[in-house]
């Protein structure tokens, strides 16, 4: 793969260092051992360096009553190296998906020989584990693991942890090109290896998210939901640095990475505000606005790249009321972080007031429902050795295909 480095501009937040969206040259530079030192502004990797890194990646893919096809098409596109966990929400009764899941996953694994990890996010005996370790952040009243993404997420992140991976990133699992799979995990590799530090986050910014209207394929930029989180992530960081910017393209970017360094540092908002939070998280603790509590990672930076796809996005269309509820989330973890300041709080609060207004005259009055956002413990607290012992012991669900 080749891409534009370093960045064409950054910028700089306390220890972190922001960077702007990247472009990508070629989709497999071959070898080309002559961009690696020689050519100022490009950086290419080839097989070998992609396929070191994918070595020590672990691919999290969230599941929930997703379509058999689709979830078989993203596993054919994670590079093989990559260990793959599947974290599933989808229903037992009154018919087990998960069951199905699993029998798909292992009839594709004898042809494929990849390695795979599937749990499912509402075991009872996984729960009981959160307990166990002392991990509660992640339950609900009743003492089960809440029926949120971030939720599954958190999962898949000790997953790969308990596996001694270094990086992990997340795909949703309703794309249906197989291809732009394959390109957000070669992204990924070569994040980490252009990453001057340890703690780094890797975000993904689509180059199109088609739609199809009056049957007719149309290639539009942003999502409507995209759009306006990166407005006012963006209004947020030109108040922090007192300079109007524009630099943030992947607010609600589900496909990102993160090194396990940093994923394990961070707090984690339940439910769909996970994404933007992750940057309100890293503002909050590394951006020098509030007390530091990890003197070691500002001293060592944190960097967040953003990275152009050739590939569009094309996902299974969710609805409206999915749309209106990620808006939503994205929005509340903006104007409830320490870091927002009170006008652009107003501004936002309007703006949840003017969905509301839309909302209930698409409904027929019907409010939206507001739902409480739960901010997670760092998982770093949670003792991994253990946490895994308990893991492979007496979690029912827990298959190592």
């Amino acid at each position: 793969m080749k891409l534009d480095f370093p960045p064409r501009f950054s910028e700089r937040i306390g220890a972190i260092s922001l960077h702007a969206v990247q472009k990508i040259y070629e989709l497999d530079s071959g070898k080309s051992p002559e961009f690696h030192g020689g050519h100022r502004t490009i950086r290419a990797f080839d097989h070998d360096e992609l396929a070191s890194i994918f070595k020590d990646l672990a691919i999290v893919i969230p599941v929930k009553n997703e379509r058999l096809r689709l979830i078989e098409g993203v596993l054919s596109g994670i590079p093989n190296e990559c260990m793959v966990v599947i974290v599933s929400n989808s229903q037992i009764s009154p018919v087990n998906r998960f069951s199905m899941e699993v029998e798909m996953i292992k009839q594709y694994s004898q042809f494929a020989d990849k390695k795979i990890i599937l749990i499912h996010q509402r075991d009872p005996d996984l729960a009981k584990i959160f307990q166990e370790v002392n991990y509660t952040s992640i339950l609900d009243p009743k003492k089960q693991v809440r029926d949120g993404k971030a939720e599954g997420m958190i999962i898949g992140i000790l997953m790969a942890k308990m596996h001694n991976k270094k990086y992990v990133g997340f795909i949703d699992s309703d794309n249906y090109f197989p291809g732009a799979v394959n390109e957000y995990c070669k992204i990924y590799a070569v994040g980490f290896g252009m990453a001057s530090t340890p703690y780094s986050n890797i975000r993904i910014s689509w180059l199109y998210k088609p739609k199809i209207r009056n049957n007719i394929l149309k290639f539009p930029k942003w999502g409507r939901t995209s759009e306006v989180t990166n407005k006012y992530l963006n209004a947020l960081l030109s108040y922090i640095t007192g300079f109007e910017t524009d630099i943030i393209k992947t607010g609600n970017s589900g496909e990102h990475a993160l090194s396990m360094s940093l994923a394990g540092n961070l707090n984690y908002s339940s439910g769909y505000s996970i994404e933007p939070y992750e940057f309100i998280n890293i503002l909050e603790k590394f951006g020098g606005l509030l007390p530091a509590d990890s003197p070691d990672i500002v001293e060592k930076g944190v960097e967040i790249f953003q990275i152009e796809t050739r590939n569009p996005h094309f996902h299974e269309e969710k609805g409206k009321d999915h749309l209106t509820e990620m808006l939503q989330a994205s929005l509340l973890a903006i104007c409830n972080s320490k870091v927002c300041n009170v006008e652009l709080a107003k501004e936002i609060r309007e703006h949840l007031s003017r969905l509301d207004v839309l909302y209930r005259k698409e409904k027929g009055g019907s409010k939206i429902e507001t739902k409480k956002y739960v901010i997670m413990d760092p998982i770093k607290t949670i003792p991994i050795e253990k946490f895994a012992e308990l893991v492979k012991k007496n979690a029912k669900t827990f298959n190592k295909i």
